[in-house]
C-alpha cells in the first residue's frame, strides 16, 4: 500500500498552482494603452515639440517641451507634455489632410475615479475609444 502524502505537500502544490494562474491572468489582461501607438521617434519628438509649442498662448521654444507620454490611434494623437511656466497638459491633435490640427489641451490633476469622465471627454472631442481610454489611464497614473 502506498504511503499517504501529508497535507502540507498538497497545500504547497495548490498554492503554487494558484500563483501561476494569477501570474498568467495578469500577463494576459488587457492594458488601457494596448493597441495605441506610443512610440516617440526623434522625428516625431521634433514635430510634436513644434506643434505643442505653437498650441500655447505664450512663447515657448520647442526645445523646452518635454514629453511624458505620446499616444496615437488612427488620425488622432495626444501628447502629455511639460514646459516651463505651464502646468503639464495633454495636447490632442487630429490629422486633417496630412496636417496635424490642434484640438484641445487637458491640464490638471486626476485620480482613478475620474477615468470614466476623462474617457467621455476625449470621446466627445472625437478621439477614438482606445486613445480615450489610454489618455484616461495615463493622466490618472502620473
Amino acid at each position: 500500500m502506498p504511503k499517504r502524502q501529508d497535507a502540507s505537500w498538497m497545500l504547497r502544490w495548490v498554492a503554487a498552482l494558484v500563483t501561476v494562474a494569477q501570474a498568467a491572468a495578469g500577463a494576459c489582461a488587457a492594458r488601457p494603452c494596448d493597441g495605441v501607438d506610443t512610440a516617440l521617434s526623434p522625428g516625431r519628438r521634433r514635430d510634436y515639440a513644434r506643434l505643442v509649442a505653437s498650441a500655447v498662448t505664450t512663447h515657448v521654444d520647442p526645445s523646452a517641451v518635454h514629453f511624458r507620454t505620446f499616444m496615437a490611434s488612427g488620425s488622432w494623437s495626444a501628447i502629455y507634455a511639460a514646459m516651463p511656466g505651464s502646468e503639464d497638459g495633454v495636447f490632442f491633435f487630429q490629422d486633417s489632410n496630412g496636417q496635424q490640427r490642434f484640438r484641445e489641451v487637458w491640464g490638471g490633476w486626476a485620480d482613478p475615479s475620474d477615468k470614466p469622465e476623462l474617457t467621455r471627454r476625449a470621446r466627445q472631442l472625437g478621439a477614438p475609444a482606445d486613445l480615450a481610454a489610454c489618455f484616461a489611464d495615463v493622466v490618472t497614473r502620473h
